[in-house]
């Protein structure tokens, strides 16, 4: 390893470094000296791609190189040759409006080994890929060790062990620490070279940040702001009055450019007070009779001040059954149901709720959400579901009358935003209802929570509000966060889960 380094600067390659990088490539590749490239080949890649073509200089001396082009991925089998996706080394097959970077050569000079310089290389690459929004980065990596063992294991046997650590192969393992995955073995990939037997591992790193190009006038949000309403309790003449509250709600979130609002589960509580003569099974019924106006003027709302609004909870009546349902009043018009799926004694006991059966994600201006209904929370299967399904907010409106209620819904909802690398925000109601039977006084304090990881707070919590106070609280999400978590977190709970010995589905027969 050299020593006194004085400079050590990454430059995009020209045909001025040739000569030296000729004496470079020659010295890599010592089991095939032929194997360099020729002089109008480099000025071929550095015409139709500059960009993708650099190298590494030590004071002021080259040390390594990587060459790559972009490819339309679609274009090639599987079971690719090196040829195929150089053209034979005439680099045709180089498409500036394809979709993948496909890295053809990365060598470092000997005497430069131990300084990480393949490390910059490869970073550099991953940097191009995300600033050319391509989806990925892909390759074959040479196993030059394979040839001490392939009488004895087969690649795949091989490629295990070097995972294992009980084989030491100095080009996958360095591969596999900067973050690429072998995703399938590729036979007579590389014509002439022996060491690896002619195999290599496809190895191939996904741009979390790659946006599929559209021809809608539309933009995917990253930073997703949320409003959340912590609900006052309090008796209303009528449902006009409630829905003059709601809609004071609605102005003031989107004011402050919230892109959805969220209130509580049973915030229309207070209508059942003209019913209060009547069995608390009666009068919930009659409060469902509101829910398709409430609901619509939800629509209207959500249209009117531009924003994603998610109803909470309402009572409503189908077939004769009485559900817990809320509903996800869009900006651009459209309404999608949800129903709370596990129901509380209390529940059953009293009013008769039945629990639903649809459990689903939501698309939004704002990506993948998931909404479920209080006590929903506290069963984690069905977050998993929806984090399976690429849910990155989990919205959880809830009631909850003592400290030890809330407590459950707070401290499940937390755990929901570890165990499935999402945000997860909660809204509840505060005060009381004397005249309402069956709604005590209500405890809550609503919050927004994150994962547990070195770029969100450390104890997890994004923002909260006041206990027990009516205010609202605003909190903004960045999606990119929740991407690299999901690569690059200190633990990465959905990637690692054992799917070998345990699995986790939807039956489809209630959907």
């Amino acid at each position: 390893m050299v020593e006194n380094i004085d400079n050590i600067e990454l430059q995009f390659l020209t045909l001025n470094d040739y000569k030296e990088l000729k004496r470079v490539m020659i010295e890599a590749y010592p089991t095939m000296p032929d194997s360099y490239w020729e002089e109008s080949q480099i000025k071929t890649l550095i015409e139709k791609f500059p960009a993708g073509q650099v190298v590494i200089k030590i004071n002021n001396e080259l040390a390594g190189c990587a060459l790559s082009i972009i490819i339309d991925y679609d274009k090639f089998d599987d079971n690719h040759t090196y040829n195929e996706i150089t053209g034979n080394n005439t680099f045709n097959t180089h498409n500036d409006e394809g979709d993948v970077l496909y890295g053809i050569d990365v060598f470092i000079k000997s005497e430069y080994r131990g300084l990480r310089l393949g490390r910059r290389l490869y970073d550099y690459r991953k940097e191009l890929c995300e600033k050319l929004n391509l989806r990925g980065i892909a390759f074959g990596g040479r196993i030059p060790n394979y040839h001490k063992f392939a009488d004895t294991l087969t690649p795949k046997q091989y490629i295990e062990k070097v995972k294992r650590k009980e084989i030491h192969d100095p080009v996958l393992n360095f591969q596999i620490s900067n973050d690429f995955h072998p995703s399938k073995i590729l036979r007579g990939y590389l014509e002439g070279d022996k060491a690896s037997n002619e195999f290599a591992v496809l190895l191939e790193w996904n741009n979390i940040y790659y946006q599929k190009k559209t021809k809608k006038a539309v933009t995917n949000k990253k930073v997703v702001r949320l409003g959340l309403i912590q609900w006052q309790m309090r008796l209303y003449k009528n449902l006009e009055e409630l829905m003059q509250q709601a809609e004071y709600f609605v102005d003031a979130v989107s004011g402050y450019r919230s892109d959805f609002a969220l209130f509580p589960e049973f915030f229309n509580a207070p209508l059942m007070a003209e019913n209060n003569h009547l069995p608390e099974s009666q009068a919930i019924r009659e409060l469902a009779k509101h829910t398709p106006n409430i609901v619509q003027k939800f629509s209207e709302l959500a249209i009117s001040y531009n924003i994603n609004i998610i109803t909470g909870s309402m009572p409503e009546m189908k077939d004769n059954l009485l559900y817990n349902v809320g509903y996800l009043c869009k900006r651009d018009g459209s309404v999608e149901r949800y129903e709370k799926l596990h129901v509380t004694p209390d529940e059953a006991k009293v009013w008769g709720l039945q629990g639903g059966n649809q459990l689903k994600t939501f698309d939004t201006d704002c990506g993948k959400i998931g909404i479920l209904i209080c006590y929903d929370s506290e069963f984690p299967e069905l977050s998993r579901l929806l984090a399976d399904e690429g849910m990155d907010i989990l919205f959880i409106p809830f009631l909850t009358d003592t400290q030890n209620g809330y407590s459950r819904v707070r401290h499940c909802a937390q755990a929901r935003a570890i165990e499935n690398e999402c945000y997860v925000a909660i809204a509840g109601s505060v005060g009381n209802l004397p005249k309402v039977h069956n709604m005590d006084i209500q405890f809550a304090q609503s919050m927004v929570f994150t994962p547990c990881d070195f770029s969100f707070p450390a104890n997890g919590i994004k923002a909260e509000a006041t206990t027990n106070t009516e205010m609202i609280l605003i909190a903004d999400c960045d999606i990119d966060l929740l991407r690299e978590l999901n690569q690059f977190g200190s633990v990465r709970n959905l990637k690692d889960r054992r799917k070998d010995i345990f699995e986790l589905k939807k039956n489809t027969t209630n959907n």
